[in-house]
């Protein structure tokens, strides 16, 4: 920065083209990081260069003031620099207006949250930039509460605009609020309905938490929203973007020596202040203690040490089992029956096989009575120990209610997970000898109501794709587990093919292709894991052949979650099915595939389905080195 000694008029327009070229060719560090220190310091105390410095930016071309400003922004250590060296310009220049409003809020989603805090900080600190700010919370409340960014933007692009709303709000002063007032709950109901909607659990926790925030701000003295969620650190970290740190707090500091001496003078103030809260307390005579006791505190309680609680014994049969939990009115009774339930099941199987269908139905319906400890995971385990016993005929029952009217969602999701876990220990190889039951020993794949499949398969694709790769120099080799027969083998196409038959007619209570697509991706993502269960049975071939075409029919859908699962879908394909098969009879449905992933790589919004299609690109990749390998 030169100075322009004996008051001559000069302009600075050649150094704003200097600045505006540089910044654009991507140096905006070179010469911003020597810049900017130098003007912060200029323009603290001298309204001049303040002029100068406003001047300098206006001046910058409309083709190189995005460069110019997003260097400003991202390298401002505060709103109120930010003001300092820019002033209105967006007021002043449509081209900056423009980047500031729209396309770094709107149209773009990689810049940091001290990024928006600066920008949208910068538009609340003058008079003339906050309807600006009004605007833009309007805008962004627009895209948050359109259903179809909802279903076509990625999660990271989501929950940038959620913060940048938050920091809008957090900037509101009353007033401001009072005057939209109308425009933020109608945005807040369209908003929270299409993000409940989602099947992503993160989309639904950006819906709450801004509902719960614009809540709070439209009805301070009335009741606000309150949503159940995990308080994660991303939880947190939204919520306290609501509460607005003011800038210039500067908190003056006292010399060593007076800071010293205020606290030894403080503390003994402190003291006695807590002498005398102990002994204000009143005390109360005991005649009037006494006379307010009631005359029954006057008998003498019964000694109750020795006694026992009387324990309710379990069921021994399992028709006592049925009989209690139809329809017992014994709540104790009930509750152990519940609780050992599933090591009675295990231990006689024979007696099981012959009511398995009906124990199974009454334990697809049971409700809790009691409030029970796990009550949710205890029915589970009860209703996979009933399939795995008698895996046909329940197998059988369970996939014909899934697409049965009067079914609650959570129930028909309820049936995914149970054949999912049953199938999984089924195909898990048991040591010889003694069968460990369910208490002992847990399934890989934890399907609870509330966990979220996809981490679990992408998990279990992952591991083998892993234990498929050839590398050299890894240490000492894993001891292989002695061969068992696979149960699974012989009823994987009863779990499997009744699931993939009926998903596009429509019920009067369910309909997968439209509202309900939260169950169509628990669908996917359990027809994947049944899929790679089955690898090396005699089924694995038509099966794969089947659920290449169910996803080829569902490629298109809108919802990134089912997405995932279709794509789940074709990793267990190429990995369950043996090669010479897919080059037999899958040639030309796997031909569309490649071209399908092909696309999925190039433009799907969401970055895990992209992952997922370039994985199993190259899964394709290694299949046709393979063959090519094998001598004809």
């Amino acid at each position: 920065v030169c100075f322009i000694p004996g008051g001559l008029d000069c302009s600075i327009s050649f150094v704003s083209h200097v600045l505006g070229k540089v910044c654009v060719h991507g140096r905006q560090e070179e010469i911003l990081s020597v810049l900017l220190p130098r003007l912060m310091d200029l323009t603290k105390s001298d309204c001049i260069w303040q002029r100068i410095c406003w001047r300098l930016v206006e001046c910058v071309p409309d083709r190189w003031m995005e460069a110019v400003l997003l260097g400003f922004v991202q390298r401002a250590p505060g709103a109120d620099v930010l003001s300092r060296l820019l002033g209105n310009l967006v007021v002043k220049n449509k081209k900056a207006q423009f980047v500031v409003t729209q396309k770094v809020l709107l149209l773009q989603y990689s810049h940091t949250t001290a990024v928006l805090q600066n920008l949208l900080g910068y538009l609340s600190l003058d008079s003339l930039r906050r309807a600006l700010l009004i605007k833009v919370l309007l805008e962004l409340l627009e895209t948050w509460g359109s259903s179809s960014a909802v279903k076509h933007s990625p999660p990271e692009q989501q929950q940038y605009i959620s913060k940048a709303i938050l920091i809008c709000l957090s900037h509101l002063k009353e007033h401001e609020i009072e005057s939209c007032r109308e425009e933020l709950l109608t945005s807040m109901m369209e908003g929270v309905k299409c993000h409940l909607d989602s099947s992503l659990p993160q989309i639904r926790c950006l819906g709450m938490i801004v509902a719960e925030s614009i809540s709070s701000k439209i009805n301070t003295d009335g009741p606000v929203l309150k949503f159940q969620y995990e308080e994660d650190d991303e939880a947190r970290e939204l919520k306290s973007l609501l509460v607005q740190t003011p800038p210039f707090c500067v908190v003056p500091s006292l010399p060593d020596d007076d800071r010293n001496e205020k606290a030894d003078a403080a503390l003994p103030s402190v003291l006695e202040s807590n002498k005398k809260s102990c002994t204000a307390a009143p005390v109360m005579p005991d005649d009037e203690s006494d006379a307010e006791l009631d005359s029954d505190d006057d008998l003498i309680p019964y000694d109750m040490s020795e006694d026992k609680e009387l324990k309710v014994k379990a069921p021994v049969y399992i028709r006592d089992c049925i009989e209690v939990l139809a329809g017992s009115e014994d709540v104790d009774k009930w509750e152990t029956t519940v609780k050992a339930l599933e090591s009675l099941v295990r231990k006689n199987p024979a007696a099981t096989r012959e009511v398995s269908v009906e124990l199974a139905k009454i334990l697809l319906h049971l409700e809790e009575k009691t409030c029970i400890e796990g009550f949710g995971e205890l029915r589970q385990r009860a209703q996979v120990a009933v399939l795995t016993t008698d895996p046909i005929p329940v197998a059988k029952y369970l996939t014909s209610q899934f697409y049965s009217l009067n079914y609650s969602l959570r129930q028909r999701i309820d049936i995914l997970d149970v054949l999912v876990l049953a199938a999984q220990e089924l195909s898990y190889p048991k040591s010889h000898g003694k069968t460990k039951h369910s208490g002992a020993q847990k399934p890989c794949i934890q399907l609870l109501p509330g966990s979220d499949s996809s981490k679990d398969w992408r998990r279990i694709v992952d591991e083998r794709i892993k234990s498929k790769t050839r590398r050299f120099a890894m240490g000492r080799s894993q001891v292989e587990v002695a061969a068992v027969p696979n149960e699974f083998s012989s009823v994987a196409g009863h779990f499997f093919f009744p699931l993939i038959q009926h998903f596009d007619r429509p019920l009067t209570t369910f309909d997968l292709l439209g509202e309900d697509h939260l169950v169509l991706g628990r669908l996917v993502h359990s027809l994947a894991i049944l899929m790679y269960l089955a690898v090396n049975t005699v089924a694995v071939t038509a099966m794969g052949k089947a659920l290449l075409e169910f996803v080829w029919a569902l490629r298109f859908h809108t919802d990134s979650y089912v997405r995932q699962g279709l794509l789940s879908c074709i990793s267990s394909v190429l990995l369950s099915v043996p090669k010479e098969r897919l080059l037999e009879d899958m040639t030309e449905e796997l031909l569309e595939t490649q071209s399908w992933l092909g696309d999925v790589v190039e433009k799907d919004p969401d970055g895990d389905c992209r992952r997922l299609a370039l994985q199993n690109l190259l899964l394709m990749e290694n299949l046709k080195k393979k063959l090519k390998a094998v001598p004809s």
